[in-house]
């Protein structure tokens, strides 16, 4: 950074690492909270006596407001204050996880979880957008995203082991009710030491039509990647979904380069940086829901592990993620430029992905998984890091945001395809493998049954090798879009408008 630069920096917020304690348990909660409700679904829906048909819905709920939100979220966070934004979320979501947990009924569980991710759209890019205004040295910025970004990749799996817990010892209610302390402690410990900095207010009026078209184009968006997984593709509100979608999402794009004061201006998007992790991370992200999706499967009905124990397994990608993260990604990152943090990352996520394609009904846990899920822990951490970082290269203080907003729509929208495509490709993959052994799976018995388990670990390793594929095309954007170069070195010229690149100087969001 020159020496201008540093003199326009801001003086560093003195309650910044504690207000990280804070912005980290909200981020935790939030990335919990997409996985604990998966393992309590089952006890859940027995006692609320919610059908087949519809328990899709306790999840497609979250997602659907969460995912629809974000970016009316970012903006009002813009607008509103962060600070103001994040506790009025911390507080939502407390109360809606209370509705959850005393749930008596489908429609009160429902509406629940839709409470939970509307209120967790207006606190998720607010969390990560008041990162980006207050740490603004290049080597602290590095330590706090290597927190915030181990937490973004590991929350997930945590879940898996909080959820098993809570559901076989307690039961389901509590995978709600943990959210409150959570929650609480958060609201408090950030309304007493959050200082928001001056001047980084967006108060530019609300761009309604842009709110309408962003908001209904992610939620079709989002049902017909969910509506997909459970009805098929060919399926005539499926692709009606993903019509309505193009055609609402287009609308907003013409909308957004029209308008005066745009909900998501488009110098957001078209700066290489940004865009770059924007579509590498929403892949990488397909990768990763699937094979949650797969493993627990895997575990649970080939292996025949208890919920908790299956928690238990996914431990060492926890643990890799977390060294990822904090050990190199956070090491690294004022060092070298993040496309080759992002780039190997990624590709050894994929190395570990690859492993698991070896996937078979006696395959060894020590041997096979767990090595594998190091190298993806390993991977994803160190590509995360410089990726939750770069979400804001570079943008305007008043965007940032609508920028955060981007990054947690791109792993929302990229959750939801994983969850979908992936299924789906493995569900064909297990049809046509019985199809081929039809008269052994027809004569019953242990053979049968052994024929059932070879038939679904055949549809996850096959739908594993799409998900390899999809981590090496996120390695190659990585490495091919981001061209900035690591915090302090100066790095080629961002490719935004103007006023973001008049902001690196007077607020050095990332001082590239």
């Amino acid at each position: 950074m020159s020496k201008t630069a540093a003199s326009l920096a801001p003086a560093a917020d003195p309650s910044r690492w504690k207000a990280l304690v804070f912005i980290a348990l909200a981020q935790l909660m939030v990335v919990l909270d997409a996985t604990i409700v998966n393992i309590a679904l089952p006890s859940a829906q027995t006692d609320l006596g919610i059908s087949d048909g519809n328990r899709q819905w306790v999840i497609t709920a979250y997602a659907l407001a969460f995912g629809g939100l974000l970016l009316f979220g970012g903006r009002i966070a813009d607008k509103w204050g962060r600070k103001n934004a994040f506790v009025v979320g911390l507080v939502g979501f407390a109360l809606a996880s209370a509705l959850g947990g005393a749930a008596n009924g489908e429609a009160m569980m429902l509406g629940a979880r839709a409470l939970q991710g509307a209120f967790g759209a207006l606190l998720a890019p607010a969390a990560l957008s008041l990162l980006a205004v207050m740490f603004t040295d290049a080597k602290e910025r590095a330590k706090a995203f290597g927190i915030y970004g181990a937490i973004a990749g590991g929350g997930g799996a945590v879940g898996l082991i909080l959820g098993g817990f809570l559901t076989e010892y307690l039961n389901w209610r509590w995978t709600f009710f943990v959210n409150i302390p959570f929650a609480i402690v958060a609201a408090v410990g950030a309304w007493m030491v959050i200082r928001e900095p001056a001047g980084s207010r967006n108060r530019a009026p609300l761009d309604i039509p842009g709110v309408i078209l962003s908001t209904t184009g992610l939620v079709a968006l989002v049902y017909g990647f969910t509506r997909a997984e459970s009805a098929g593709w060919s399926n005539a509100l499926t692709i009606t979904m993903f019509v309505a979608s193009a055609l609402l999402l287009s609308a907003f794009v013409l909308v957004e380069s029209k308008v005066k004061s745009p909900l998501l201006p488009l110098r957001v998007l078209l700066e290489r940086n940004r865009g770059g992790v924007y579509l590498s991370l929403g892949l990488a992200v397909i990768s990763m829901f699937g094979l949650f999706l797969f493993l627990t499967y895997y575990l649970q009905v080939v292996k025949g592990f208890s919920p908790v124990k299956t928690g238990f397994a996914f431990l060492p990608m926890i643990a890799g993620m977390i060294t990822g993260s904090t050990q190199i990604g956070a090491r690294l990152m004022t060092r070298v430029p993040p496309r080759l943090l992002m780039g190997p990352g990624f590709m050894v996520a994929g190395l570990g992905m690859l492993l698991l394609t070896q996937l078979e009904v006696g395959s060894s846990y020590p041997a096979l998984i767990l090595p594998a899920q190091l190298l993806l822990g390993l991977g994803m951490g160190t590509a995360f890091m410089p990726a939750m970082s770069l979400a804001t290269h570079g943008v305007n203080p008043a965007d940032a945001g609508v920028a955060s907003a981007m990054v947690n729509t791109s792993q929302q929208v990229g959750g939801a395809i994983g969850t979908a495509l992936l299924n789906t490709i493995a569900a064909s993959a297990t049809t046509a493998y019985l199809t081929d052994h039809a008269a052994e799976a027809a004569a019953g018995g242990p053979a049968a049954q052994l024929i059932q388990a070879q038939a679904m670990v055949e549809g996850y390793a096959s739908a594993i090798w799409w998900a390899v594929g999809i981590l090496v095309a996120s390695s190659v954007i990585a490495l091919t879009l981001i061209n900035t170069g690591r915090p302090g070195a100066g790095g080629p010229v961002a490719s935004g408008s103007g006023s973001d690149e008049e902001a690196e100087l007077k607020v050095p969001v990332i001082a590239h």
